[in-house]
């Protein structure tokens, strides 16, 4: 009876040890648990709640089903003008922007002396250029009389207003989404240093140049690299708001209206937030299915050293 009595006892133990370590695991991670909820699931269920009703913030919701979403995709022009004038951007300045960053961080790779400080050079333009400041410093700069212009001017050349020029406003905000490669540079190092030696020394031993080096060791070993850095700023890029609405204010004639501030103008302008909350679970859709594509492509050209 006492060895029965101990069993039992050793076996109420060890269900009772299986219950608290989940617990005190739970308790750890409870502080995220509650921003999760509170900060990004409590929201967006309201959004998807708000984007099926019709609201302007002085009433209360009145609901409506998927009435904004029907009018965003059959009478909704500007909608598409967004949507096309976004997808331009994120074509022209994600690819532009990682050629850049992976050029100057291969650049960056050799060890020459105080190589720290042009590294830290070369990523200030990340932490600053997303701001206000440099916003309104880019409007100036490629203004009519801006420096952009001046220069030309000097070099005998007649400048045009590329801010106010519909066929060159979105270059100029592409320009200044290239200038901020900082980011990607950075991550690119991190891939390059990660590359054994050994692979390059065996190349060097081959005969093989280092144009084909690049090509055959570099670049593979960095797909893993290219595609965290391609993801990031596709996400990134389509959620481009700050710079459309201080450079260009989404002219001229919509040139420049990207999605977010078009979503912008739908909740802060005309106070219709059922119909911006639809926009922003759209935009969520879309950036969701660019991804996928990214990944399910990412079989064919990211190689892993298993």
């Amino acid at each position: 009876m006492t060895e029965l009595t101990q069993a039992s006892k050793r076996n109420h133990s060890g269900k009772l040890n299986r219950w608290i370590e989940p617990i005190w695991g739970y308790v750890f991670i409870a502080p995220w648990l509650l921003g999760l909820f509170v900060l990004t699931i409590g929201p967006m269920s309201q959004s998807f709640y708000l984007s099926l009703t019709q609201y302007n913030l002085l009433e209360l919701p009145s609901w409506v089903g998927f009435e904004n979403y029907k009018e965003i995709f059959t009478d909704d022009k500007d909608f598409w003008t967004a949507l096309r004038v976004t997808i331009t951007y994120v074509v022209l300045s994600v690819p532009l922007k990682l050629f850049f960053a992976l050029m100057v961080a291969m650049l960056l790779f050799k060890p020459i002396r105080g190589m720290s400080v042009y590294r830290a050079i070369f990523y200030l333009p990340s932490l600053v250029g997303g701001s206000v400041a440099i916003s309104a410093i880019w409007r100036n700069l490629f203004g009519m009389d801006g420096f952009i212009n001046k220069f030309a001017s000097f070099l005998g050349i007649q400048g045009i207003d590329w801010i106010n020029t519909p066929e060159t406003a979105l270059y100029t905000l592409v320009m200044l989404a290239v200038w901020q490669f900082g980011s990607s540079m950075v991550i690119f190092l991190a891939g390059l240093k990660q590359i054994p030696k050994d692979l390059y020394e065996s190349a060097s031993v081959d005969g093989a140049s280092k144009f084909l080096s690049f090509f055959s060791i570099t670049l593979p070993m960095l797909t893993p690299i290219i595609l965290f850095n391609l993801v990031m700023q596709i996400i990134g890029s389509f959620q481009m708001f700050t710079q459309a609405f201080i450079v260009t204010k989404g002219g001229p004639i919509n040139s420049t209206l990207v999605y977010a501030l078009y979503l912008y103008q739908k909740a802060f302008a005309y106070f219709n937030m059922g119909y911006a909350s639809a926009l922003a679970w759209i935009l969520l859709t879309i950036i969701a299915l660019f991804t996928a594509l990214v990944f399910w492509s990412s079989k064919k050209w990211v190689h892993y050293e298993t």
